[in-house]
């Protein structure tokens, strides 16, 4: 059974438990430092639910990571349970270049606290450290900076700091929704998209091994056999290799034979013999 407790134990956090700011801002950090984004278990063909109990037993119980639907999942649900007023989001990345097909493939969260609205999201692995206001213009953490905008039809666009991938999302503002539940219409959208890119042979998630963790010194970044921390790249060449890296960098447990000749026909599919330092990603698929 969810229990906040052990949550707040998974994510090492130990500080105040009240609705306030400060306490937002650090169980966002935490979870996003200790929990790493990754979605091994699509790759695997093991179904994936966005159900809580599921979704902690796998995050808390089994120390795994999870994508944006488990992530962004858990983080509303212990949220709640401190209480915050959360509410979930349907957001669509890379809507910019995907039109209005790409709403469901991302959860984000809204946080209203005294008089403000906070956009929180750990579902991306590699963007914002802490809740932003809900406020046009830049905001900045750290040495980053993120950008909210406005659109037509009471959509926003988040944009993500430079070299992030992915490199921004649209959501729906609902100003006058509040309970934890997106509305109904947008919960079915988000739960088809998340049955479909679990089943869709084309689902990105489906042919390539995606880890991302976020530290205060930097991202790692586990794209097929290509592992990057903080800029320096290194080509896995082995499963016992692949291992070592999800191990150490991401802190997962999980049998990799299984995945290793895919990754390696994936990796061989898109870039061939070309030198690692020379590989380039590209903008990444609008399904995050």
């Amino acid at each position: 059974m969810a229990d906040i407790e052990a949550y707040l134990e998974r994510i090492r956090y130990d500080g105040p438990r009240e609705p306030t700011l400060p306490v937002l801002a650090a169980v966002h950090r935490h979870h996003a430092y200790e929990v790493p984004y990754e979605n091994l278990d699509v790759l695997r063909r093991l179904p994936v639910s966005q159900d809580i109990e599921a979704i902690f037993d796998k995050i808390v119980h089994h120390r795994r990571g999870g994508w944006c639907y488990e992530m962004n999942g858990l983080l509303g649900w212990a949220l709640a349970e401190l209480g915050f007023k959360v509410t979930r989001q349907l957001g669509g990345v890379m809507r910019s270049e995907r039109g209005d097909d790409a709403f469901g493939n991302h959860l984000m969260l809204k946080v209203s606290l005294d008089g403000r609205t906070w956009l929180a999201d750990v579902g991306l692995g590699d963007g914002i450290a802490e809740p932003i206001p809900l406020e046009v213009g830049d905001h900045r953490q750290g040495a980053r900076t993120f950008r909210l905008e406005t659109l037509d039809g009471g959509i926003w666009r988040y944009h993500n700091a430079d070299g992030a991938m992915p490199p921004d999302f649209d959501f729906r503002y609902h100003e006058g929704h509040s309970g934890f539940s997106a509305p109904e219409a947008d919960e079915g959208r988000i739960a088809e998209i998340c049955g479909r890119l679990q089943t869709d042979p084309e689902s990105m998630f489906r042919l390539n091994l995606v880890c991302q963790r976020m530290s205060p010194d930097g991202i790692s970044l586990l794209l097929g056999r290509v592992f990057t921390h903080n800029g320096k790249r290194r080509l896995l060449d082995s499963a016992s290799e692949l291992d070592e890296v999800l191990s150490g960098a991401f802190g997962l447990a999980v049998d990799t034979e299984e995945l290793w000749l895919g990754v390696v026909g994936r990796h061989d599919a898109l870039f061939g013999d070309t030198a690692v330092e020379e590989i380039r990603f590209g903008a990444p698929d609008p399904e995050n």
